[in-house]
């Protein structure tokens, strides 16, 4: 089963709902103008909660170039916290593989001396690197015996809450990202471009995924919507996307109307064949369960996907929930398994 977001203290968001991934570096002006031996860094930005988005708008002016934040500086995380970062980190340890493809992303891969356990192996450059976390738990030890200067971390059981208390208790700072939309993904890559120093490289990285983003957006806008059922996973339990999730905007930017659950991930048998999907997407480790696999589960045939035959597998399904610089790779495979015809 994918890593499901754990829920989090999430940082303070505005009432003002923001359009579809509108003036995402307008909030971060002021975050790259702090600098400074006391610079305070703002919150990165506050993002609407709605699962989900309303259709690409035109995007807006890009803003007007501000001095780069100079250390020491202090920013606020996705959890809340105040992280104080004395200089620009040179030993970067990343506990989430989103965390990891950013760094690279920006520029700031060699100085990353240890990751998570990835199941994508991405980025190539990223092999060899020690790993510290894995599903078992973060090796807290090897993180101070690496000497690290800053640890990323994530909203998910690879980084638990005691270890990142752990890890802060020891004086190291751990910014923790958690994005429960684009926008707010986005937001994450600009803050950890603020955090190594790189700011000018996430700024011009979020521009290039926005573009991206609007323009699969706008090629699926007008299409049907069927109603869609995202399997994450069906071994003992099934598991499909919590309502207000990144998961459920990615579907509904897809071209998608997702079937959605509470924040236990959990729908019973007896719910799905109420809500009778006309679609269902395979995102368990696509290609191990096949339409012939749901199919002959009990009480499946009942659902007007399964008779249909659209049963679909999501090619890169990992990329799906990754919020990092390879999400709009994953609303194309998205697309791709819906409504193929949308990418020509």
């Amino acid at each position: 089963m994918a890593a499901p977001f754990r829920k989090r203290a999430r940082r303070a968001l505005s009432p003002t709902r923001s359009p579809f991934l509108a003036a995402l570096l307008v909030p971060l002006l002021a975050v790259l103008a702090a600098c400074g031996t006391s610079a305070v860094v703002p919150t990165v930005p506050p993002n609407a909660t709605a699962s989900t988005v309303p259709a690409a708008t035109a995007t807006p002016p890009a803003p007007t170039a501000t001095p780069a934040p100079t250390f020491p500086l202090t920013l606020t995380d996705d959890e809340g916290t105040a992280v104080a970062i004395p200089s620009e980190p040179q030993k970067i340890v990343s506990l989430t593989p989103a965390g990891t493809e950013t760094l690279f992303a920006i520029g700031a891969g060699d100085r990353v001396v240890a990751k998570v356990e990835d199941i994508a192996a991405y980025p190539p450059e990223a092999d060899g690197l020690p790993v510290v976390a894995t599903f078992q738990g973060v090796d807290v030890e090897k993180v101070v015996a690496l000497e690290a200067d800053l640890v990323i971390a994530g909203g998910n059981f690879f980084t638990p809450p005691d270890a990142i208390a752990q890890i802060r208790g020891l004086g190291i700072p751990v910014v923790v990202l958690y994005a429960e939309s684009v926008e707010e993904a986005l937001a994450g890559i600009l803050l950890v471009g603020v955090a190594v120093g790189a700011s000018d490289a996430a700024a011009d990285l979020v521009a290039a995924m926005r573009a991206d983003f609007d323009q699969l957006a706008a090629a699926t806008a007008g299409l049907a919507k069927p109603k869609t059922f995202y399997e994450i996973d069906a071994t003992s339990k099934i598991y499909t996307v919590p309502a207000g999730s990144l998961y459920a905007e990615m579907l509904v930017l897809a071209g998608a109307d997702p079937i959605t659950t509470d924040d236990s991930y959990e729908i019973s048998l007896e719910e799905l064949i109420a809500a009778d999907p006309e679609v269902i997407l395979l995102g368990d480790d696509a290609g191990y369960t096949t339409a012939a696999d749901v199919a002959a589960r009990p009480g499946w045939s009942d659902i007007r996907a399964v008779r249909d035959g659209k049963v679909l597998p999501v090619a890169d399904y990992v990329l799906v929930t990754r919020p990092g610089p390879r999400l709009a790779d994953g609303l194309r495979a998205l697309i791709r398994a819906l409504h193929p015809e949308a990418l020509g």
